[in-house]
């Protein structure tokens, strides 16, 4: 499952909010009961290990110029939870990546 969202940030401020916010991820995910343990192997790739619903996922996030795109590899299992779980990080990222507001 992929969820591309655009942004109109810098990389450094893109790496800055996603360090800072993988526990509101968490808290996306339907049921609330989600872990989410985060590593970055380059500046734009930030890797995740999520345990939710008595499940072990992966995925990544890639940080590109204009967007960032969100890789969970959901299993068939939980295929059924797929468009809350595209949701969750849509609205999540779009807020993580929206521009400072002016002041």
């Amino acid at each position: 499952m992929q969820v591309a969202i655009p942004h109109q940030l810098d990389r450094e401020e893109v790496r800055r909010r996603l360090r800072g916010s993988s526990n509101e991820f968490a808290n996306a995910v339907p049921g609330g009961m989600a872990e989410i343990a985060t590593s970055w192997p380059s500046d734009d790739r930030m890797n995740m290990d999520i345990q939710a619903m008595g499940q072990s996922l992966t995925g990544h996030v890639d940080i590109a110029d204009n967007q960032v795109t969100f890789v969970v590899d959901l299993p068939a299992a939980l295929g059924f939870i797929k468009p809350i779980v595209e949701g969750a990080i849509r609205q999540q990222g779009e807020r993580l990546l929206a521009p400072p507001k002016a002041g």
